[in-house]
């Protein structure tokens, strides 16, 4: 591969790089004390999301944790995770690059709305011998085939 290609690889997966939830230590590098955030897992806020979405009202009820140490808590926990508003257009056009996976029926990706759509959980459920197994094991198979599919690269 060459370098300008294998440069454009890279370039790609870094757009599509994932970040789950970050633990509360990482308020550490932020400027809160270590026992401040000993005192927030021990109450059960073990993420900054959690963290940053819990009203005052209850940090302060946490033992150590004053009504300043919240106001300062709330307000680092919040610039790492942005809560900010989303529009419904906003919504509607991350809506709309979601990749459906086909369950190999077209009657029954017309009734998903596509087929099984990536990024949800997407529960089978049913009596014994009605194809669910089979239905699984279809959508292992097209999974990986799904992005080169969409972009003509598959053989």
């Amino acid at each position: 591969m060459s370098q300008a290609s294998q440069d454009d690889v890279e370039q790609e997966g870094e757009a599509f790089q994932f970040t789950g939830p970050l633990l509360v230590n990482k308020l550490q590098e932020a400027g809160i004390h270590a026992n401040d955030i000993k005192k927030l897992a021990d109450a059960g806020l073990n993420t900054v999301e959690a963290v940053a979405f819990t009203p005052k009202k209850h940090l302060i009820t946490i033992k150590g944790i004053s009504e300043q140490k919240a106001d300062k808590i709330i307000a680092e926990a919040q610039k790492i995770v942005p809560l900010g508003f989303q529009s419904a257009t906003e919504v509607h056009a991350r809506r709309a690059e979601l990749v459906h996976i086909t369950t190999g029926s077209k009657q029954l990706d017309a009734l998903l709305g596509g087929g099984i759509e990536t990024g949800a959980i997407t529960e089978l459920f049913g009596e014994f011998r009605t194809g669910k197994s089979q239905l699984c094991h279809t959508a292992s198979i097209s999974t990986p085939k799904a992005p080169f599919v969409q972009y003509g690269c598959w053989p």
